[in-house]
């Protein structure tokens, strides 16, 4: 491997100057080396296990600094080391761990590249996908802020639309023959069709953009805010709806608030025929509660499942149903800002459970 193919900076961290002489001549031609003894900037480390105490803070701060960009040390174990070193079970905690690998004196040139490629390779792994995530989360914003920017001021030029357009039909809807009230009664329709559009994309671009911050949270009065909200329309269909004790989590109440009304008045909406009926319940799982709110409407097809999570996608006219599509987006964007997931499980004509997970506030 020539210069222009090296893998990356290996730092020797080994106190002892024959050892780390030997070690480096070992590396040179395959790795820039560093011989520097504190710790640097570098793309692994390479210590030796009778230095590894003295440079355990500094490592450790170097390591949690550079999470999630993946930084690996390397300890190389002497047969007559007193000091015990074995490799952590990553299951013991969380990530990042300190130590990656252990390599046994006297060295094996072989599985020393060969563990040194792996660990490096990893790291550039680590480091194009950081960078991805970067541009991503950077384009995401853009595309909040567009929203927001969009939605915001397209709101002023609809309500001037709706407002003329209600003053010609008070002002001059008398004298238009039926063609006439027709097309001013779909130019009406379709501007307020627009206007609600519009505001619903504004919230959804707001649920990032303005949320509060996540904090402990009882769902039992968020609920019932929701169903407050929502009183005339359950009683307008004679809505059953049966409520479990609800956790604490942490979340932000407002959005949670408008979780539940926005999957409530879907359950009633898509009820079909007779009195709608739905459930609210809880089960903890793990570390998160799992949230379900179920109901025995029309149900959705296997096909549609996925896609009416997405922003402006109906699978009914406006004349079977109200409505803007951006509901049901709104509310995976929600669950996903409480770093959680939704998701449904229904029959056609059998009803449809809406679940998602929240997190569970333990009084932490």
């Amino acid at each position: 491997m020539n210069a222009s193919e090296r893998r990356g900076t290996v730092q020797l961290l080994i106190n002892e100057e024959g050892n780390r002489a030997a070690v480096r001549e070992l590396l040179d031609g395959h790795y820039e080396v560093d011989t520097e003894q504190s710790v640097g900037e570098a793309d692994c480390y390479l210590v030796d296990d009778h230095t590894f105490p003295e440079y355990h803070d500094d490592l450790r701060e170097r390591v949690e600094q550079s999470y999630p960009v993946f930084c690996p040390v390397v300890i190389v174990r002497r047969r007559d080391s007193a000091l015990r070193i074995t490799l952590p079970d990553p299951g013991e905690r969380e990530p990042p761990l300190l130590v990656d690998e252990i390599v046994d004196a006297p060295i094996d040139r072989n599985v020393l590249f060969r563990r040194l490629n792996t660990l490096l390779t990893r790291r550039t792994q680590s480091e194009d996908l950081r960078h991805y995530i970067t541009k991503l989360e950077e384009s995401n914003r853009s595309l909040e802020q567009f929203a927001y920017a969009a939605s915001h001021d397209l709101q002023e030029p609809l309500r001037m639309v709706s407002s003329y357009l209600q003053l010609i039909e008070d002002r001059y809807g008398d004298g238009l023959d039926d063609d006439g009230e027709e097309f001013l009664e779909f130019a009406i329709d379709g501007a307020d069709r627009m206007r609600d559009m519009v505001d619903g994309l504004l919230e959804y671009s707001r649920v990032d953009m303005e949320g509060d911050p996540l904090e402990p949270t009882d769902l039992n009065p968020v609920l019932e805010d929701a169903l407050t909200d929502l009183m005339v329309k359950i009683e307008e269909h004679d809505a059953d709806i049966r409520v479990e004790s609800l956790p604490r989590v942490e979340g932000d109440p407002d959005q949670l608030r408008q979780l539940f009304q926005n999957l409530l008045s879907n359950a009633i909406e898509y009820n079909g025929t007779g009195a709608p009926e739905i459930r609210i319940g809880a089960e903890r799982v793990g570390s998160r509660w799992q949230l379900s709110v179920s109901d025995d409407g029309i149900g959705i097809d296997a096909d549609d499942q996925a896609r009416i999570f997405e922003v402006f996608q109906r699978l009914h006219s406006h004349e079977e149903h109200a409505g803007t599509g951006i509901g049901l987006a709104l509310c995976k964007r929600i669950v996903e800002r409480h770093d959680g997931r939704i998701w449904v499980e229904s029959e056609p004509g059998e009803g449809a459970t809406f679940t998602f997970t929240l997190p569970a506030d333990d009084g932490r």
